[in-house]
């Protein structure tokens, strides 16, 4: 949520900030702006609400100010309105900052600021840190010094930048939750919360950690803590061509991440998929001994990725028997969850920023258990929190409904399913040999899905205007139904709910009429013959039924109104393959529907706040 830019350097700063707030769109936001240095009167702030559009109209982008920073607003505290977005600045106009995050004890510090004669404008919690930044200078301390004591303030979690008017040679910011990255260039230093912003720029970068303070100046950075102590933090070199993160030719990010995921899956598994009875090589920093140590699993996740640890669930419970977990990270660390000696915790997160994941992960592992990340960001701070990361190497995700995160997800836990398996001993060998071969040959079954998407479009034609949707599944498909659902309640605003098929006669048939399309996952698995019984007793109330099946499967004539057929897939593996369709069919519907499918109302994409 929220998204911070800043630049120091030779170049103009309004039009790499604007470029640099539209690449962060895909986190949420509701009002944007951004502030310039200015030679004369200290600062130029320019603010808008709503999109990012209506910020780019009163900036002039050709403005050769080498120094400024930007963000774009999720509103918590205040309405989305010009007058809450940021920047904010200090009462006497000399300190403007932008906060990503939230100041939990703002109310008592802006009580003892305004006792102490200081004037607010805004409804925001941000405001008092600009504000306090002002007041401690006005106390005799200097620009930094009355910042790192501003930040030493401030409870709760944040990402900050913020400028002085008479200090034209440095940006300030911190970080303590929300994510916040260097790029390094030459003759200038750039700032965002995530690297795509970056990457038409630099491709070396800092990932700041919990507690760092920096010093941004066109020579670099200096990062300190907060009681004055320098530190070194690593440079990476992100491989990411800035090309990816554009759309290419499709209309939305969403529909191209949807067909990248061929390509993602095949570097997902790149050098995982071993030949002639080798061991699973997932580079884990864990022995086979610790693996096979391991009595219990907790996954800890949110959204689709919670969905990726269902499937995860029944994969390692079957390949491996060790007893697995899975929590909504949200819930995890509140319900004193009982950690004994032999738990791992895999957190599973796309940005690797998610706070309720990361906060479970640290829980666990305060608690004892051994951690390991899921994760699509290198360098992220589930990554560097982690003993051990396994990343899926989707490429850069920003539309905010996951698509090739999901699957490439989906893939990496079944490899860490085989590992475990390998380890315990309780693998056969017959069905690892099943698993790969049908691992190796996931792109080519993917790639075969985009001949469907023509009868996808009609599917959604027909189906645009309902007001319902039910998702039925069994077994690994089950939380497929619920990723269905979710994907098309988040893009296009339509109710749906997702349920595993047993327990339609356990409430939700009561639902079933000739308006309601009821989306069934069959694939030809050991759950075949129930699913096709659960789903006659919805035709028989005038269910309109869509159903998804194997190539070859004519079981459902005269009971779906719709068929999809999709390849033949070993049953294990039909997640992935079955995923994909309802993305298609979510994403269309949204399309037909007006929906911004990319930015979905009220979404954003790394929820870094509780």
């Amino acid at each position: 949520m929220c998204g911070i830019v800043g630049y120091i350097g030779q170049q103009g700063a309004a039009g790499i900030l604007v470029n640099g707030l539209r690449s962060l769109e895909y986190r949420g936001y509701d009002s944007a702006g951004v502030a310039l240095s200015d030679p004369q009167d200290g600062f130029r702030i320019i603010r808008a609400s709503g999109k990012l559009v209506n910020l780019a109209g009163k900036v002039d982008l050709t403005d050769p100010t080498p120094l400024g920073i930007g963000h774009t607003r999720w509103a918590t505290h205040g309405r989305p309105t010009e007058e809450n977005a940021h920047p904010h600045r200090s009462g006497d106009g000399q300190v403007v900052a932008v906060h990503n995050g939230i100041f939990e004890n703002f109310l008592e510090l802006r009580a003892e600021l305004k006792a102490a004669g200081e004037s607010f404008r805004s409804e925001t919690d941000t405001e008092c840190f600009p504000v306090m930044v002002s007041h401690l200078m006005k106390g005799g301390r200097g620009f930094r010094e009355a910042f790192r004591e501003a930040v030493g303030r401030m409870k709760g979690i944040y990402a900050l930048a913020c400028l002085h008017a008479s200090d034209k040679n440095r940006i300030l910011a911190a970080r303590s939750g929300p994510p916040l990255v260097l790029g390094l260039g030459e003759g200038e230093t750039f700032l965002a919360s995530d690297v795509v912003p970056l990457l038409p720029h630099t491709r070396r970068v800092i990932f700041l950690e919990d507690g760092d303070l920096v010093e941004l100046t066109r020579e670099g950075a200096r990062i300190f803590r907060l009681d004055g102590s320098e530190v070194q933090r690593q440079v990476h070199t992100i491989p990411y061509d800035p090309v990816a993160a554009e759309k290419g030719g499709y209309k939305h990010f969403m529909q191209k991440e949807i067909f990248e995921q061929p390509q993602a899956l095949s570097n997902t598994l790149l050098n995982r998929l071993p030949l002639d009875g080798e061991a699973i090589p997932l580079d884990l920093p864990f022995t086979d001994r610790d693996l096979a140590d391991l009595t219990r699993i907790h996954i800890v996740a949110c959204g689709t990725s919670w969905h990726a640890g269902l499937v995860g669930k029944f994969l390692i419970e079957q390949l491996s028997r060790v007893a697995v977990e899975v929590d909504y990270a949200s819930e995890y660390r509140y319900r004193e969850p009982v950690v004994q000696p032999g738990t791992l915790i895999v957190g599973i997160t796309q940005s690797g920023e998610t706070a309720d994941t990361l906060a479970a992960m640290k829980e666990a592992a305060i608690r004892g258990a051994r951690t390991l990340a899921i994760c699509n960001v290198m360098g992220s701070t589930a990554t560097r929190q982690s003993e051990a990361t396994i990343l899926t190497h989707a490429g850069p995700e920003i539309g905010v409904a996951s698509t090739k995160a999901f699957t490439t997800q989906l893939a990496v836990l079944t490899l860490l399913a085989l590992k475990l398996g390998e380890a315990k001993g309780t693998l056969d060998p017959r069905l690892k040999a099943e698993l790969l071969q049908g691992l190796r040959e996931l792109p080519a079954h993917l790639e075969r899905l985009n001949a469907l998407e023509p009868k996808i479009v009609q599917w959604a034609h027909r189906w645009k205007d309902a007001t319902d949707f039910l998702y039925l599944g069994r077994g690994p498909c089950y939380p497929i139904a619920l990723e269905g659902a979710l994907k098309l309640k988040e893009i296009s605003y339509i109710h749906a709910e997702g349920y595993p098929a047993g327990e339609m006669k356990h409430g939700p048939i009561a639902l079933i009429d000739k308006t309601l399309p009821v989306v069934a996952l069959m694939p030809k698995d050991a759950h075949r013959e129930k699913t096709l019984s659960n789903l006659q007793e919805a035709a028989a109330r005038d269910g309109r039924i869509l159903a998804l099946v194997t190539e070859g499967d004519t079981g459902l004539a005269g009971i779906a109104e719709d068929v999809l057929e999709l390849p033949a897939i070993h049953p294990w593996l039909a997640p992935i393959v079955y995923a994909v369709p309802l993305q298609l069919l979510a994403y269309h519907i949204a399309v037909l529907r007006g929906c911004d499918v990319d930015q979905p109302r009220n979404l954003a994409k790394s929820v870094t706040v509780e």
